[in-house]
């Protein structure tokens, strides 16, 4: 089945969407786009918390991400269920995204910086490896992926690609109106954030988003890697 979408953004975990593009996706939603969440691994490894199983921590996390996707007005979340910290790139893992590509036909993909040096969680070095090969040249050609067809997917190309977390950032979008919204889907992840003081948490989320807005015409930003595709 093909939905046509404006926007897919594929994630390595609940939450990272929220962190890296959640105010330039309430925007979006807000302007009429259509955007959809894809999310590779179900988080089962994200707690310091030794009482709670990898299974509930998986189920608390996947309905986290629902009631933020939610919030900002995000169409469809897709869960992958791969489990957390076990990302590889294989022809396995890039044919299914190559599959929602396909499906949702988007003009613009956003995901993590694949590239961004040392400190980076490897579940999004890969994600962002997987997805950027996934749109080219993967989801383009008929020959990738034959088998494909026969479900009635189609080649696609994507036009634009945005990487979140980039080390050389070359768009800012600006956030300041959707701030606050931000705020309250990245407050959903509680078993993430539930532990950090609220107003020193936004007071540090403002100050991260100021500085990504220096030099710009509006006070907050959210900063990409910007990659337009010459097709």
């Amino acid at each position: 089945m093909i939905i046509q979408s404006d926007v897919l953004v594929v994630s390595a975990h609940p939450d990272d969407a929220e962190f890296g593009a959640a105010g330039t996706v309430a925007r979006w939603t807000r302007e009429g786009k259509k955007v959809v969440y894809v999310i590779c691994t179900n988080g089962d490894k994200g707690t310091s918390d030794r009482s709670i199983s990898p299974e509930q921590l998986s189920e608390i996390r996947k309905q986290e991400q629902m009631n933020a996707a939610g919030l900002i007005g995000v169409n469809e979340v897709v869960f992958l269920g791969y489990p957390d910290q076990e990302l590889e790139d294989t022809p396995a893992f890039r044919k299914e995204i190559v599959r929602h590509i396909r499906i949702f036909r988007p003009r613009l993909v956003v995901t993590s910086d694949p590239y961004r040096r040392y400190i980076w969680h490897r579940d999004h070095r890969i994600v962002g490896q997987v997805v950027l090969d996934a749109v080219f040249p993967y989801a383009r050609d008929h020959l990738a992926y034959p088998d494909l067809l026969d479900e009635g997917l189609e080649p696609h190309k994507v036009q634009e690609m945005l990487f979140w977390g980039s080390d050389e950032p070359n768009y800012r979008s600006d956030i300041t109106d959707t701030f606050e919204i931000k705020m309250a889907a990245l407050r959903c992840h509680k078993s993430q954030i539930g532990h950090m003081d609220d107003l020193q948490f936004e007071d540090r989320m403002k100050q991260r988003y100021r500085e990504m807005a220096q030099g710009q015409e509006f006070e907050l930003a959210e900063a990409f890697h910007r990659v337009q595709i010459p097709w």
